[in-house]
């Protein structure tokens, strides 16, 4: 079977974890805060706090601008489901914003127009969360604008765009955002394991979410009420166990050094397949020479989708679909959500089939996703 994702993992990286469980440290210990840095230089960010994974960074991304219980937050509906399930562990709302059949991303024309009907009726969102779908970044410097025209924050999940930039500079700078999370799951562009971080260049936020990973505990004697001696720590608020260990931060610090070649062959793969699948007049993914193609989505007609995804997988290529639009989940139906709602982002799910795309993914590999694909397409 040929996955649609899969991890690279090279003797570096076993190297690199190997020397960290020789160390004194397994948890939590001087690798986290040295991946930390080297991400945020990367990306070009002031702060970066690593944890457990994307979703416990979207959750204390929340929590650090005191989302909560009366507010809502907009994201868009074409994600996995943690995106908007990180506002509800707050107690906020959850609403979505439709996508742009292009793009597949956050759509700045919907956006426009249920913020304008938001201000009028006063509800307007504590919070917008943009997914940067496949790898390729929303357009950050109009959903800022129209944002900060309404005093709303913005999260970016740039889950997927790990080594993906936006005009000239890296996805996860924050510089059109005050959090930027990206996510390090076997199958993104790095990966630690299981893990996430969470970047911003505001200090007060990122002290926020540092104390938030660690059960809301400080050792910093100028934050606490008193301090009785060297071991004394205060709880200052209800936070969570949400740290990264240093065996993850050894694979994620020796995956680092790899992320332009991981991204470069992604974009590759992605050209290649733009060639080779030219001629079978499906819907393609936009090119983008800045994308880190996390995805490579494709759009079938409706009644052959299913089909076809059932004959790749009979066939040992490992098709899926991204994703079933949050809103029909039927916990959101439970709140009140309907088929309907937004059509764009279901229009996409009744087509979607998402092809094998990792830096692992040999030429040959590809040329009989493309071939056996075209065959279940068109069998004479």
């Amino acid at each position: 079977m040929i996955p649609y994702g899969r991890q690279s993992i090279d003797d570096s990286d076993i190297d690199a974890v190997i020397a960290a469980l020789r160390s004194p440290w397994l948890t939590q210990g001087p690798l986290v805060p040295r991946f930390e840095q080297a991400l945020s230089r990367r990306c070009q960010a002031d702060f970066g706090i690593a944890v457990s994974s994307a979703t416990a960074a979207l959750h204390i991304a929340c929590l650090a601008l005191d989302i909560g219980p009366g507010d809502t937050v907009w994201t868009s509906p074409n994600t996995f489901v943690a995106s908007a399930n990180c506002a509800r562990y707050c107690g906020a709302s959850v609403d979505f914003v439709d996508i742009d059949p292009a793009t597949l991303n956050m759509s700045v024309a919907a956006l426009e127009e249920k913020l304008a009907s938001a201000k009028k009726s006063g509800n307007l969102p504590r919070a917008i969360i943009p997914v940067h779908f496949s790898g390729r970044s929303c357009e950050m410097r109009e959903i800022a604008r129209l944002a900060r025209q309404h005093g709303v924050r913005i999260i970016e999940d740039g889950s997927h765009a790990s080594g993906a930039t936006y005009l000239g500079r890296p996805v996860g700078c924050c510089e059109f955002s005050d959090i930027c999370v990206f996510s390090f799951h076997p199958v993104k562009i790095m990966t630690t394991g299981e893990g996430g971080i969470l970047l911003s260049n505001d200090h007060q936020l990122a002290a926020r979410a540092a104390r938030l990973r660690n059960h809301g505990i400080t050792r910093d004697t100028e934050a606490m009420q008193e301090c009785d001696g060297a071991w004394h720590y205060e709880q200052l608020e209800l936070g969570f166990n949400y740290r990264l260990s240093d065996l993850h931060a050894a694979l994620g610090l020796s995956q680092l050094t790899r992320l332009d070649e991981f991204v470069a062959r992604r974009r590759a793969i992605a050209e290649s397949y733009n060639a080779g699948l030219a001629h079978l007049g499906i819907g393609l993914p936009l090119a983008s020479a800045d994308s880190a193609w996390h995805l490579y989505p494709i759009r079938l007609p409706v009644e052959r989708r299913a089909a076809v995804f059932n004959e790749l997988r009979e066939r040992g290529i490992g098709s899926q679909v991204h994703y079933i639009p949050v809103h029909l989940q039927p916990y959101y139906r439970k709140l009140g959500f309907a088929a309907g709602d937004f059509p764009v982002a279901e229009a996409y799910y009744r087509q979607a089939l998402s092809l094998p795309i990792f830096p692992g993914l040999s030429d040959s590999d590809q040329q009989l996703v493309v071939r056996l694909l075209s065959e279940s397409l068109d069998p004479s």
